[in-house]
């Protein structure tokens, strides 16, 4: 609201212009570009549209989002790169076909990370599994990215020979400004399985005894989420596991919101209680609903686990005028998650 008190025609703020940009003339469900056997049943492709007239030029127009699977974003500000929870090699553990193994040793494929990562000026980590910080210590070390993420993060890319003056460590509700966009840290929690607890828990508050070498020597280390938001193009909340704090994420009201999808029901009302908390977002991505061991050069696959058609309901049901948009890795998209031609 204007504090001016001289008499003036309103004008509406960045969250109205960008919320017609991102509704469109119609609420309904965005799917991938190539269709494929992720996509929920009984959903039909929606044609790529531009931004709506009012949108503020600058900065917003620039702003470019891609999936890197998993929970992983790659976003991009004119020639600026900001990572979210960068898993591209994605090798295989045995977490899809039954046969688990934790000492699976960690390993990075560095061609094909320079190749979907980029050069990343700041790297954002909700929480240590191999699955979001696998490939984050070679990023940083090849590109002198600063990394955002909680304590443990901090130990454990120390031990794997990261300059620690790279490191920022958060516990929630910093506001740091990058010069164009600025993200804040949200305190979060971590996905829990069907007996309500947690994959692999644990935090660091000093370096691990040793280097870790294998999947099952890295902690979950407390969770955090992000709300990045690029000058006065879209606020975009980024979450990490398939849970969150309602009293921390009560007021943030993103444009675009990346929600984890749940492998259970532990989380009482989960979709309904998220999305009222954000605010309803224009739209909404699920996320973390991927068969992470399958390249990104193909068409996404479903974790069997991941309930995708649940959660796409389940906005529906709770939020209308939200706009669905279930992602694929090989398509580029613009700051209203709509892609680009």
């Amino acid at each position: 609201m204007n504090s001016d008190h001289t008499q003036r025609i309103p004008r509406p703020g960045r969250r109205t212009v960008l919320r017609t940009a991102v509704l469109g003339t119609a609420a309904g469900l965005a799917l991938p570009t190539a269709a494929s056997a992720a996509s929920p049943a009984g959903t039909t492709s929606r044609p790529a549209s531009g931004m709506a007239s009012g949108m503020a030029s600058g900065p917003a127009d620039s702003v470019s989002l891609r999936w890197l699977g998993t929970s992983g974003w790659r976003t991009d500000l004119g020639g600026r790169t900001v990572l979210f929870d960068p898993y591209v090699t994605r090798f295989p553990t045995g977490l899809f076909d039954g046969a688990f193994n934790a000492d699976t040793e960690l390993e990075t494929d560095e061609g094909l990370v320079d190749r979907h990562a980029g050069r990343p000026e700041v790297i954002l980590v909700s929480h240590s599994h191999w699955d979001h910080l696998n490939d984050v210590p070679y990023l940083a070390k090849t590109t002198g990215a600063r990394v955002v993420g909680t304590e443990t993060t901090y130990h454990v890319l120390c031990s794997l020979g990261v300059d620690p003056a790279q490191l920022s460590v958060v516990r929630g509700g910093e506001v740091l400004d990058f010069g164009g966009y600025t993200v804040e840290a949200v305190a979060s929690v971590h996905s829990r399985n069907k007996n309500h607890s947690y994959f692999s828990p644990g935090t660091l508050n000093a370096p691990p005894a040793t280097t870790p070498t294998t999947i099952g020597e890295l902690p979950e280390g407390d969770t955090l989420a992000f709300q990045v938001t690029f000058g006065n193009g879209p606020s975009v909340f980024l979450m990490g596991g398939s849970d969150f704090v309602e009293r921390e994420v009560t007021g943030l009201r993103p444009d675009i919101a990346m929600v984890a999808v749940p492998s259970s029901t532990a989380t009482y009302r989960y979709v309904p209680r998220l999305l009222r908390a954000l605010g309803s977002p224009g739209v909404v991505v699920p996320v973390h609903w991927d068969n992470f061991e399958v390249p990104l050069g193909g068409p996404p696959l479903r974790d069997p686990g991941a309930d995708l058609d649940g959660l796409v309901a389940g906005v529906r049901a709770a939020s209308p005028a939200t706009r669905v948009v279930v992602p694929d890795y090989r398509t580029l998209y613009g700051p209203d998650m709509r892609p680009r031609t």
